[in-house]
């Protein structure tokens, strides 16, 4: 785990691909790797606070924002429920992805009502108004196309659970290595999905920040 900073209300990391944010208390974990982090490095006893306001999939790679105190954790929390925080994800997906006839645009937008599908385990595309269904909406740019696939630069609108991964996948695009969702490659870490860049205000200072990483080393050969 790189720690990409951190001071008395925050600690943002860069997380690997293959470890979940919480919620797998037999396996290690983004939270239970903070909190033992932080009693660590500043010698505390008892249990540490660590407040989880967003999550990555456990095949997700790339930066996370954690709350250091409970005031923190709600204001960071209200920012993500707004939306007012800027969340940059990279991809690489299958197939040569065709940009939409208009060439003067630069991003585009993609707008979907999703479900989770509780015996699959996963979630799917619906029609608009079924009951529990959520809109999901993200915009999206072509950065590269080579050979069987395309790196995308995407930018979320909404935060629903698997996003990204349902919405390209349900077009014929999906994830390089996500095997849940129909890829017929695989990686052989994680998934080809990377949180690479993220900007909300600081929620003391009310400072703006940013901060960004580079895709992990497992896609060095799909970048050729």
């Amino acid at each position: 785990m790189q720690v990409l900073y951190e001071d008395n209300h925050l600690l943002v990391v860069n997380k690997p691909a293959g470890i979940a944010t919480m919620g797998t208390p037999d396996s290690d974990t983004v939270y239970s790797w903070a909190g033992a982090y932080l009693k660590q490095k500043y010698n505390k006893p008892g249990n540490v606070f660590v407040g989880i306001v967003s999550r990555l999939d456990s095949f997700t790679s790339g930066v996370l924002v954690l709350a250091r105190t409970s005031k923190s954790a709600s204001r960071l929390s209200e920012q993500f429920r707004e939306s007012t925080v800027e969340k940059t994800y990279l991809a690489v997906v299958e197939g040569k992805l065709e940009p939409p006839s208009d060439p003067q645009v630069d991003w585009h937008e993609w707008s979907d009502w999703v479900l989770k599908d509780e015996s699959a385990h996963r979630m799917r595309t619906v029609s608009k108004g079924q009951k529990g269904a959520q809109e999901a909406r993200l915009k999206w740019r072509i950065v590269r196309r080579w050979g069987d696939r395309t790196l995308v630069e995407v930018k979320l609108l909404t935060g629903r659970k698997h996003q990204i991964r349902v919405q390209f996948s349900s077009r014929g695009y999906a994830v390089w290595g996500d095997r849940k969702y129909d890829a017929k490659k695989r990686m052989e870490r994680g998934i080809a999905l990377h949180s690479c860049r993220i900007q909300f205000l600081h929620p003391t200072k009310k400072d703006k920040m940013e901060f960004t990483a580079e895709p992990p080393a497992s896609w060095r050969s799909l970048l050729g």
